[in-house]
C-alpha cells in the first residue's frame, strides 16, 4: 500500500501533531504529579489529581491511540516500512508499549489517587504518580531523537527487500541492453 503525496503529508501532520501534544500533556502530567506530592495543601493535591484524571481520560489516551495509528499508517504507506528500518521498528514497539502503559498503568494509578484524595486519605503511592510521566517522557524524547537521526540502518527484512529490488533493476537493465 502506497499513500499518495497529499494523504502522506496529511498523515504526517496528524502524526507529528498528536505526538507533540502527547509529549506536552505528559509534561503537564509530570508538573501536576510533582505538585500533588510536594504540596501540603489538601485542596491543591485534590485539584492536581483531578486535573491529571481529566488529562488521562480525555486527552492522553486518545492522543496515544492517534499517534499509534497514524505512525502505523505512515510506516505501512511509505517506503520506510514497518519492519524495514530498525528505528521505525523501535518507534512502533515503544509507542505500543507506552500506549499500553498509559491505558493499563497510568490511568488506574491516577484513578486510585483521585479516589484516595476524594475519600480524604493520603495518596497510596505518591511516587507512582511521578514515575509514569517520567518513564513516558523519557520514551517520547528517545523516539523523537531516533526520528530525527534515523540510526541503526536496515533490518534483515529490509536488506532482503533492498537486495531483491536491486536484482530486479539489474535484470531490467540487462533486458534493455540486450
Amino acid at each position: 500500500m502506497k499513500l499518495r503525496r497529499p494523504a502522506r503529508r496529511a498523515t504526517l501532520v496528524v502524526h507529528v501533531t498528536s505526538s507533540a501534544c502527547w509529549l506536552g500533556l505528559t509534561l503537564g502530567l509530570l508538573a501536576l504529579a510533582v505538585t500533588a506530592i510536594t504540596t501540603g495543601s489538601d485542596p491543591m493535591v485534590e485539584g492536581a489529581c483531578r486535573a491529571m484524571k481529566v488529562f488521562t481520560d480525555w486527552l492522553v489516551i486518545p492522543l496515544a491511540l492517534l499517534t499509534l495509528l497514524s505512525g502505523l499508517l505512515l510506516s505501512l504507506g511509505t517506503p520506510w516500512g514497518l519492519a524495514r528500518h530498525r528505528w521505525v521498528y523501535a518507534k512502533f514497539w515503544l509507542t505500543l508499549a507506552t500506549t499500553a502503559a498509559t491505558i493499563f498503568a497510568l490511568r488506574p494509578g491516577v484513578n486510585a489517587a483521585v479516589a484516595a484524595v476524594t475519600a480524604g486519605t493520603p495518596l497510596p503511592r505518591p511516587s507512582d504518580l511521578v514515575a509514569g510521566p517520567i518513564v513516558s517522557l523519557t520514551a517520547y524524547l528517545f523516539m523523537t531523537v531516533i526520528s530525527v537521526l534515523k540510526p541503526w540502518g536496515l533490518t534483515r527484512r529490509g536488506r532482503k527487500q533492498q537486495l531483491a529490488a536491486r536484482k530486479a533493476v539489474d535484470a531490467d537493465r540487462l533486458r534493455q541492453t540486450a
